[in-house]
């Protein structure tokens, strides 16, 4: 994957430099100290991955990450974790904290190499297939999988496809969250961000922010919130 670093700490923009060196799959590109100079950059240069800081003098990470194409994706490194949420919004890969360590960040990477392949797939990876009461079809690598509603732990949505997660298994289909979730049953899944679909059997704690289904944690997206804890948790916030 093309990358490029845009990150107002030089100090920030080396290391990021030394990460994506060891790294065999990402190619460095160019680096900027401001979003202004990155932004002109894209328009004259196809670029698969965005390394984005969030706060920068002029126009910061997020605003910088509305205006990018569909087809470029972004992970942010910042150093303040309150804007993890936001991030999701605007449907980030992934959001890293300074000081990034190796393995989290191979992580990301990983991820973002799932979806730089969908993105460039010709064909849908998968599909949906029928459904019932208990369970639907999805087809995926020319092969029919029944998952039973109660195994998915929650659903992602990664652009115009889905990740759902069962177990330590991923299927991956190409429909958006808000068609997912239209066939998947309203007693079990509710929607709790932008980018995802939660059993709500699953859950086993949370907060104000984070979901926690068993080892697995999802962002309680802002403007979620309300509904959540009116609607599961029975209480006001």
């Amino acid at each position: 994957m093309k990358c490029i670093v845009v990150d107002d700490e030089p100090l920030a923009r080396e290391g990021m430099h030394r990460l994506i060196a060891k790294e065999k799959g990402l190619e460095l590109l160019s680096s900027f100290n401001n979003a202004l100079d990155a932004i002109s950059y894209l328009h004259q240069t196809e670029v698969d991955l965005v390394f984005l800081d969030i706060r920068m003098p002029g126009t910061s990470g997020l605003e910088f990450a509305g205006s990018i194409s569909g087809k470029t994706l972004v992970i942010f490194t910042t150093a303040y974790e309150q804007y993890a949420i936001k991030s999701y919004d605007l449907d980030a890969v992934d959001y890293l904290l300074k000081p990034i360590q190796q393995e989290r960040f191979e992580k990301a990477v990983q991820k973002a190499a799932l979806m730089h392949e969908l993105l460039q797939s010709k064909e849908a990876p998968s599909e949906l297939g029928d459904s019932t009461e208990d369970y639907l079809f999805i087809k995926a690598e020319r092969r029919f999988y029944k998952v039973y509603y109660n195994d998915i732990c929650y659903v992602e949505g990664l652009k115009d496809y889905v990740i759902l997660h069962i177990g330590e298994e991923k299927l991956i289909t190409a429909v958006n969250l808000k068609g997912m979730h239209s066939r998947l049953p309203e007693r079990l899944f509710m929607r709790v961000g932008k980018s995802y679909l939660v059993n709500t059997s699953r859950i086993t704690s949370f907060d104000l922010h984070t979901l926690y289904l068993g080892t697995k944690e999802v962002p309680l997206g802002e403007a979620y919130r309300k509904a959540f804890f009116s609607n599961f948790a029975k209480k006001e916030i």
